[in-house]
């Protein structure tokens, strides 16, 4: 089966991205993870200045799935610029950036920088549950006014990563892709907290963070289903408990273009190769000799 597809301006050898968060700035995960199996893989989330994130605990177990709040600690862009910048060529794998702020200057600043670097497009992080304030993702206009901002600053193509906490998404959505995004992605983590009934403290520090992980995957599919009706110029990649082949072709299905692997990396790093292995045996036997004829071909009732 050809795995190739086409997600806004960018051909992708694999619909499978290696979600931000996951694989660090790409470069440092390269020996541990074979990039051949993977279309993109997306950088952490980098601001205008070093942000210290969160203090322990910052990650957790929460039954099928997982919370964080690491607070997106990264050392700014001029220092990941110097540290990182020149390997990202090395990297067998298209790499995309991913732009962090407090504000929309921040947003553009980072952008603009990042420009300079060896990355094929940036994503726009409108959407971390684990940050002090109010997440971007949920307001339409706020969210549009970024994306323009980012729009302005780069030639790059960008895509918008969106919250599942959004009400309505697909007007986030929209508003994102009329501002200048050539994708969305849909989504991010959604927002959780937990607390040990034995110390009866919080599981996180700053008590509400990020959940991923299996339980997440219906909420995300829906919203990408969502998109993908109200939205159907576009593109979407899918992202939120992928760790199977079968959850690959439920996103496409749903309407994603491309499909992105998450905290699935934390437990098995090389995960890619056996879904791709997969997805070849599902396409043999059912005949489909193009994956991206299964984007929105879902059979209603």
């Amino acid at each position: 089966m050809n795995l190739a597809v086409t997600l806004g301006p960018l051909a992708l050898r694999s619909p499978l991205i290696a979600a931000s968060g996951t694989v660090g700035s790409v470069v440092e995960f390269s020996e541990t993870i074979d990039y051949s199996f993977y279309g993109a893989a997306v950088a952490k989330s980098v601001a205008p200045v070093p942000w210290d994130g969160r203090p322990p605990p910052r990650m957790a177990s929460a039954g099928s799935g997982m919370l964080n709040g690491i607070g997106i600690q990264n050392p700014g862009i001029h220092a990941w610029l110097h540290e990182f910048g020149p390997l990202l060529g090395n990297v067998p794998v298209p790499v995309w950036g991913s732009v962090v702020a407090h504000d929309v200057d921040g947003f553009a600043q980072v952008a603009s920088a990042m420009s300079d670097a060896d990355v094929e497009a940036i994503e726009v992080n409108l959407s971390c549950p684990n940050l002090d304030g109010s997440i971007f993702g949920l307001d339409a206009t706020l969210s549009a006014s970024i994306v323009a901002a980012v729009r302005e600053a780069t030639s790059l193509p960008i895509g918008a990563k969106l919250s599942p906490d959004a009400q309505p998404i697909s007007a986030v959505a929209a508003a994102c892709a009329e501002s200048g995004a050539d994708w969305v992605v849909v989504t991010n983590t959604a927002m959780g907290a937990g607390f040990d009934p034995a110390s009866r403290r919080p599981l996180l520090s700053g008590i509400v963070g990020g959940y991923s992980g299996d339980g997440l995957r219906p909420i995300s599919l829906r919203c990408v289903f969502e998109v993908a009706r109200d939205v159907p110029e576009v593109p979407i990649v899918g992202c939120g408990g992928v760790s199977d082949a079968n959850h690959v072709v439920e996103y496409l299905l749903a309407g994603a273009t491309a499909v992105a692997i998450g905290t699935a990396h934390l437990a098995r790093p090389r995960i890619a190769r056996k879904i791709t292995q997969r997805l070849h045996r599902y396409g043999k036997a059912n005949g489909i000799t193009r994956i991206a004829d299964l984007v929105g071909a879902y059979e209603p009732w």
